[in-house]
């Protein structure tokens, strides 16, 4: 964690992860562990193991691998691959310890089981960039209890000490006899030994993790044989199409088939929850059909709009706030400044996920059994949300989950998956809802629009000795956690107790209660060296649907925070790295990665004509980056030509995935920080697809050079946190370019303004 400023120690403020692992045990949720769970006893699993052995031949040491008589290895991975490279990345935690080759395990992806509950936050899910983090230690013990048990057995065969038993490459060997076996070979016998509890290879020991081994997951993505959920099928499947309503929060009133149901391929014209589907044999059957349909609509709430809202936002900014931290005297401090001091607000809009893969769910209803194929990185929450909604037992309620085209934090929602569920139960038949571009961009989870209000006063040597940061933002956690938390109490939960824990979730954030650390998170836990710093929440509610984001609060924060950090240097007549260094002085893994990337930059060596630099660091995640950007600012374009980017995320498993992160994180952060928002207009959003949300196209693609920090710590994550240092970056480099601070994104609008 990041080095608290002096006198401060790290209870003073609430994590987003702190946070929802006291939710997951308030909420009773039980998060089983890697060999024995916290409820299932040694001996029950022991005799789980050789019950599985003698029924099928299978060693099935724990939940995550079988190891089959005829060699074959399958590994179930517990969390989703978006991209962000969890089939390499896990598979090569199991190998290394179970000593074999990782292209050789088979890897499926798993159902929505509490046996794969995330350790941290209590229900079966990928997000917060822990993916690696929480499976460190968890999936090197799974690969070494199957080695250690196969040992063992070939031990006890031979009557030899298992230290005599080498494993290497998928086999056990004793040298003094020349005894080899397969690990097929002795699965039963595996199955009838102990559970130990090995020690894990050090690091020095490593031959798998450290190395840029290739993607599992590329050939599938090259040949076509990967299944996303946009790809799946089944006999008998029907496709559906969905009428949404115009304007936010409107309801059918009422709907005219017309012609739809006659033409060609169309079954069914019906009402769901949220709209009118038009299913047919085919997806685009149901979308052309779909024009023939008139819907008349009630409720809604035309009277939202972005100006509305982004003088709501200036308001709340003006006001004090709820306190989140309050380090020293900042107030007093600002006060005998006699309004000597500098102060600057930063506004963030709207901003959708765009994955390239939209919502999709193929549903099928069979009785009282339901079976879900989707894209989404919270299992444990649709089979929960589908239980709830359908009435049904939760062993009733099958989640497959398949490749997803993106995430980003929109699939940890299950609103699609509803959709899908209830259709389904409608027709009484299988059916994939396929959301448009259209769709998955007017009706998406929203990064919130934030505003930012900073002061500071500069001391003798032109650092700051009081800095006051107020945020006016919705809460997250007040919009997310009712739909989470039935998933993370256990099973057995009354459902009138889940719904009332869950409206209690929500509640603790309404008013001025309980102030949401995803609102503050980058701004409440800075690491620099301030005396007096402040740190407020102003609770914004306009009613519009929000969701988690790539990077989520340090998507904004860090723009605020390392712009104005920038135009203090400015004011203090200081260099910007130079200023940052001073102030990270009590953390030293944020200089670490500030000092290797200006290294790789050449800060402060000539650039070409045009050329200016600017430079951001943030920590976030549990992983530090710093990056510089490259700028040229001509006739108000700018153009980004190069970005450094220094990481430290703790011990590396496979470089070529970090470097990808972060470059992916670069790209995406750059689409968002130059070009992209969301506005509402009378209720609807006006942006419809890539057309008017713009992402970075190829030819504007800067130059990405990643440097990885070498580290001895665990791994923490790297699939958010290239994208919160990268708007400020640019930003800084446009200030020193031109001369004016950019302090309302996206900036290609901004600089026209």
């Amino acid at each position: 964690m990041t080095t608290p400023a002096p006198g401060v120690t790290k209870r003073r403020w609430v994590t987003r992860r702190r946070f929802l692992k006291v939710s997951a045990a308030a909420g009773g949720a039980l998060a089983l562990g890697f060999v024995l769970g916290p409820i299932v006893g040694r001996r029950r699993r022991e005799r789980a193991i050789r019950a599985a052995a003698e029924a099928t031949g299978e060693f099935r040491p724990n939940a995550w691998l079988v190891i089959h008589p005829d060699d074959r290895i399958v590994f179930t991975l517990d969390r989703v691959e978006m991209g962000q490279g969890t089939m390499t990345s896990h598979s090569m935690l199991i190998a290394e310890e179970l000593e074999v080759d990782p292209t050789t395990i088979e890897v499926e992806f798993a159902v929505a089981d509490r046996r794969y509950d995330h350790p941290e936050f209590g229900l079966q899910i990928t997000g917060g960039s822990s993916s690696v983090r929480t499976s460190w230690e968890q999936l090197r013990h799974a690969g070494a209890v199957a080695r250690e048990m196969l040992r063992a057995a070939a031990s006890a065969e031979l009557g030899v000490p298992p230290s005599e038993c080498v494993a290497s490459n998928g086999t056990i060997a004793h040298a003094l006899t020349g005894h080899t076996w397969s690990y097929g070979a002795l699965t039963r016998l595996a199955a009838m030994q102990p559970i130990p509890d090995p020690a894990l290879k050090p690091a020095e020991e490593h031959t798998l993790i450290g190395t840029a081994l290739d993607r599992v997951d590329a050939p599938l993505k090259v040949d076509g044989s990967g299944v996303f959920g946009i790809d799946v099928t089944l006999p008998g499947l029907l496709n559906a199409a969905v009428i949404r309503p115009p304007v936010q929060g409107a309801t059918v009133a009422s709907f005219d088939a017309g012609s739809a149901a006659r033409r060609p391929g169309v079954k069914f014209v019906v009402e769901i929850p949220g709209g009118v589907a038009v299913v047919a044999d085919r997806y685009w059957q149901a979308r052309a059909a779909a024009e023939d349909v008139t819907v008349s609509w009630d409720g809604g709430r035309p009277e939202l709009d972005t100006p509305s809202m982004t003088e709501e936002l200036r308001r709340l900014a003006a006001q004090p706030g709820k306190t989140v931290r309050d380090d020293g005297d900042a107030e007093s401090v600002l006060a005998s400044a006699a309004g000597d001091f500098l102060e600057a607000v930063y506004d963030v809009p709207h901003l959708a996920h765009a994955p390239m893969e939209p919502q999709n769910c193929t549903a099928h209803v069979d009785g009282n059994r339901c079976e879900i194929w989707a894209p989404t990185q919270v299992p444990g929450v649709a089979r929960e949300a589908v239980a709830t909604a359908l009435d049904l037992p939760h062993e009733q309620v099958v989640v497959h989950t398949t490749f997803l085209g993106g995430g980003f934090g929109r699939r940890l929602v299950a609103d699609f998956v509803l959709e899908a569920a209830h259709l389904s139960q409608c027709i009484g038949g299988p059916v994939k809802i396929t959301w448009s571009r259209e769709d998955d961009m007017c009706h998406s989870m929203y990064r919130p629009q934030v505003r930012h209000l900073l002061r500071a006063v500069l001391g003798d040597r032109g650092t700051p000795v009081a800095w006051h940061h107020r945020v006016a933002a919705p809460s997250l956690l007040e919009a997310i956690m009712p739909q989470w938390l039935p998933a993370m109490t256990p099973d057995a939960v009354p459902g009138a107790m889940d719904r009332g824990l869950s409206r209690l979730a929500g509640g603790v954030f309404r008013g001025d209660w309980v102030a949401d650390p995803t609102s503050t998170e980058g701004a409440s836990d800075t690491p620099y060296a301030i005396e007096n710093l402040r740190v407020e929440l102003a609770k914004h509610d306009p009613g519009v649907p929000i969701g988690f984001w790539r990077s989520v609060g340090h998507s904004h924060t860090a723009f605020a925070v390392e712009s104005f950090i920038d135009e203090l240097a400015a004011a203090a007549g200081r260099d910007p790295f130079d200023y940052r260094r001073d102030l990270l002085r009590d953390a030293p893994r944020n200089r670490g990665v500030l000092e290797a990337a200006a290294e790789q930059a050449g800060w402060g060596s000539p650039l070409p004509t045009g050329r200016f630099r600017g430079i951001a660091q943030h920590f976030s995640f549990e992983t530090y980056v710093a990056e510089v950007a490259e700028v040229s600012v001509e006739a108000g374009r700018i153009r980004v030509h190069r970005v450094v980017c220094a990481v430290d995320c703790g011990r590396v498993i496979n470089p070529d995935i970090v470097r990808a992160q972060m470059e992916s994180g670069v790209v995406f952060g750059l689409s968002a920080a130059l070009k992209q928002r969301i506005s509402y207009l009378e209720g609807h959003v006006e942006q419809t697809n890539f057309h008017d949300f713009e992402m970075l196209r190829m030819n504007e693609m800067p130059a990405v050079e990643v440097v990885i920090v070498p580290s001895t710590e665990d791994p923490t994550g790297v699939g958010e946190p290239g994208v919160p240092p990268i708007a400020p970056a640019v930003a800084n480099a446009i200030a020193a370019a031109t001369g004016r601070r950019v302090r309302t994104l996206p900036i290609e609008r901004a600089l026209l303004a």
